[in-house]
């Protein structure tokens, strides 16, 4: 047995006593309805109110001036790549696109595409998309909660918006879309006190769909929005009729204790051509490893590290637009331009930059990791609840993280479709929408006829 298992092993041991008898619980401490907002807890404006995103002249040039004045690093190391980091070499480019190409007023023309409100949840007033279909002809039309991650935004939905809210003959259903901001994410506050981690955000944006009228409703996500989405259908199955996720993970002692002994005899949980995605099980965790390590500064300074992406836009755009290349695929950190535009457009990613700088809510979005991954994760709670609604897992080629099926009914006990993509990445939405629309829309279908089963 090599050093790295025997390390390993002797980890999940001490896993695996600390956390079993925590595993799988359903008694859980409900969450209440916490007041994020400052001051005491006093009655707000119940409104939906419409909402505008601009670019005010000054933030532009506010903007222009510090992109024409960026102190660029050295030069990354020759042969290194993006394996490093983003070197700034790569960077000009960036900042000649956003200083000089990139159309501030186009752009925002574009952003506001869809309908968008605010509305007060909690003391925090919410951004959010709300899209209907503009024909339903004569169709169900299902609610559905659309949940991004970081370092993303709403932005990330726009391609996939029309492929949902757009009728298919072959349905007999059609989707009304709502896309928040996450609390502390682009247009939506911050909570002004310690706590907001995903399972409160659950919270918030239920009480969401609450106050627009949805009492039962489809959730979707990837990134957080999948572990929000996860966190939503656990605590919430009065409301949530399924669940979609493009970032299935069961996280217990005893499907970690599985996939360590497994990797001695992987032919028996997996079938032969899928064994790289879960071993050697060193290489996987070595590049966890290395690829990881902005998350636990994020858990755990995250008000520093959001100090230098506040001041520097193109300290913000090498920070973010690293996991872009490295999320999209891994092996993109080994090409000089780490492969940034394969997938995405300049304009695209400037955008979802947008989002960060405008309002300035670096700071408050990575804030979600420290509020999560904390002591609270050791104790019985949504996040590592069973999920008893039905739910689907859709599986891209280079996502962050895979488990097959019989791993996943450990925690998702009604999963009733998992689909393995040979291509996207992690940012699934935006990379591959056409795939993703079409897994929701026959996932759904899937739901709709084993709720019909149930009820007759």
């Amino acid at each position: 047995m090599g050093l790295i298992k025997t390390g390993i092993l002797g980890l999940f041991i001490v896993y695996t006593v600390s956390l079993y008898l925590r595993s799988g619980k359903t008694d859980f401490e409900k969450l209440p309805n916490t007041w994020w907002g400052p001051g005491k807890e006093k009655q707000v404006d119940q409104s939906v109110r419409p909402f505008k995103v601009v670019f005010q002249d000054k933030d532009v040039e506010d903007l222009k001036l510090r992109l024409k004045n960026t102190r660029l690093a050295k030069p990354g190391l020759e042969g290194a790549s993006w394996t490093y980091g983003v070197p700034s070499q790569a960077l000009p480019k960036i900042i000649d696109f956003w200083l000089n190409k990139y159309d501030f007023k186009k752009r925002e023309t574009y952003v506001n595409k869809y309908p968008q409100f605010v509305t007060n949840i909690q003391g925090l007033d919410i951004h959010f998309l709300h899209v209907k279909p503009k024909d339903a002809k004569g169709k169900k039309v299902l609610p559905l909660l659309l949940q991004h991650g970081w370092p993303g935004s709403v932005l990330e939905f726009y391609k996939i918006i029309p492929l949902l809210t757009n009728p298919k003959t072959e349905y007999d259903f059609v989707f009304e879309v709502i896309v928040p901001s996450l609390p502390g994410f682009g247009f939506s506050d911050p909570a002004v006190r310690p706590g907001l981690g995903g399972n409160e955000m659950a919270v918030v944006l239920k009480n969401l769909m609450l106050r627009l009228g949805f009492n039962k409703f489809y959730t979707q996500g990837g990134d957080w929005g999948a572990i929000i989405t996860a966190n939503m259908a656990a605590m919430f199955p009065q409301h949530v009729l399924g669940m979609h996720s493009n970032m299935c993970v069961v996280s217990s002692a005893w499907s970690t204790v599985k996939t360590y002994f497994f990797s001695f005899f992987p032919s028996l949980l997996l079938p032969e051509e899928d064994h790289h995605l879960m071993y050697p099980m060193g290489e996987h965790w070595s590049r966890k490893i290395e690829e990881t390590g902005y998350l636990h500064i994020q858990a755990t300074k995250p008000d520093t590290l959001g100090v230098a992406h506040s001041d520097s836009p193109i300290g913000l755009a090498a920070y973010i637009l690293e996991k872009f290349s490295t999320g999209t695929n891994p092996n993109y950190r080994m090409r000089d331009d780490g492969g940034l535009f394969e997938k995405h457009t300049p304009d695209e990613l400037i955008d979802n930059l947008m989002y960060y700088w405008i309002p300035n809510t670096m700071t408050t979005a990575v804030r979600i990791y420290a509020e999560t991954f904390n002591k609270k994760m050791l104790k019985p709670g949504a996040h590592n609840a069973p999920i008893n609604v039905p739910s689907a897992c859709a599986q891209f080629r280079y996502e962050i993280a895979y488990q097959p099926e019989c791993l996943l009914k450990e925690r998702f006990k009604k999963l009733l479709r998992t689909t393995k993509f040979p291509k996207g990445g992690h940012f699934a939405a935006m990379e591959e929408p056409q795939l993703l629309a079409e897994d929701i829309w026959a996932s759904v279908k899937i739901f709709e006829e084993s709720k019909k089963k149930t009820s007759s």
